[in-house]
This record gives structure tokens, sequence and C-alpha cells, in this order.
């Protein structure tokens, strides 16, 4: 397979942590996480192409934090490719007690519905690739925090899905991707903790960003 992105042409990734992963401090412009692994396949695997890679990743956004920047970080670099993992953020807005449940999860909706039907009119060609947000557990009996996320995510992976058949998008099933994983092996193989994959869980999400891009031969 070989991306369907040619030369000259850019990708852009925006998110939060998990797309950040210290693009912004020492390890600048990519981060050291799924990014930058991209981006690494890339030069193996097909080094005739010169492709720019743009990192947009802020820790801890949530999708209304990057509709406040969409104009600057997004539209702004005219991008071919639009790789977009959000969501995690949002839903701890509840448990934290900022939000009532269902107001986070209507700004959530909203918010992810704004961005993208600005994106398409303003970019018409741009090619769009959703992730799924995801949470790293198999905690599904106990009363613990770890099952009230597991608990929520369902609603929010749903309204990724929801705006990928609305803005006829690419869609990565994260959770799906990592609860296959852990089927087999400890968290600790691809996580410290639920939220953020070690590098393991990063190239697990790369490979997968990688094949969304790509055209089979």
């Amino acid at each position: 397979m070989s991306l369907q992105a040619q030369n000259n042409q850019k990708i852009l990734f925006i998110g939060d942590s998990i797309t950040d992963v210290g693009r912004r401090v020492a390890e600048r412009p990519y981060g050291n996480g799924f990014v930058k692994i991209f981006r690494d396949m890339l030069i193996a695997r097909e080094p005739e192409k010169q492709i720019e890679i743009i990192n947009k990743g802020i820790g801890g956004n949530t999708v209304w934090q990057l509709r406040d920047r969409w104009t600057d970080d997004m539209l702004f670099f005219k991008p071919d490719y639009l790789v977009m993992l959000i969501g995690i953020n949002d839903l701890h807005q509840f448990l934290n007690g900022s939000m009532e449940k269902d107001e986070t999860l209507q700004k959530h909706k909203d918010a992810y519905d704004e961005i993208l039907a600005r994106t398409v009119k303003e970019l018409p060609d741009c090619k769009i690739l959703l992730l799924e947000p995801f949470f790293m557990s198999r905690d599904t009996t106990s009363k613990s925090s770890r099952t009230l996320v597991l608990d929520l995510l369902p609603d929010y992976t749903a309204v990724t899905r929801q705006m990928s058949e609305k803005y006829n998008t690419g869609l990565i099933e994260t959770q799906k991707l990592f609860q296959n994983i852990l089927k087999y092996y400890e968290t600790d193989t691809i996580c410290s903790e639920p939220v953020h994959p070690n590098t393991t869980g990063h190239l697990a999400i790369a490979e997968a960003v990688y094949n969304a891009l790509s055209a089979g031969e």
C-alpha cells in the first residue's frame, strides 16, 4: 500500500495531548507520538514522496477549544488531508463537575459539527479522517472511575460516527482497535494509564492512520 497523498501535499493532524506529545516543547515540531511515527513510516516506506506533516495538537483541548483556534491552526494551512482525534477531554468536563452530562455532550456535538461544516465549505477538496476517542481499560464491572469513563464513552464515539457519516469522512474505530489488543495483552503493553498511549499504543494508531490514508495496490 502507498499513501494517496502526493508530492507537495500537506497532512495536518489536530487534537489534544494524544496528538501533541511534546510537539510545542522538546519534541517539536512533530511530537513524540503517533504523528512522528506516521512521518517515520512515510520516510521509510515512500522516501520518494515529499509530503508536509503538520502537528497542531494541544494537550487538554476539547473540541470547542479546537473550534476557537480552527482558523489559525487548521484552515490557514489549507491541508490536503486532515486527521483529527478529539473527545476524551470533553467527556471529562462532566466527570470533573464542570458541566452537566447532557450539556457536555451537546456542546461536544455542536462544536464538532461546526468545525467540520466550516472545513468542507472553505476547503472542499480536503480529505478528512476522524479518529474516535478511546479509553484503554477492561474495567467494566466495578464502580471505579474507569468504569464511569467507559460507560460514557459510547456517547462520544457515536458523535464521531455521526459526524463521519454526515460529512462523508474516513473513520478509525480507535476504541475497538485498543480493546482488541487488550484481549491478548495487559494494559501496560499499550499505555501507562488509560488515556495516554505509550510507544506501542502510538504505533497502533499510526499504523491505522497510514492504512486509512493508503490506497490498495
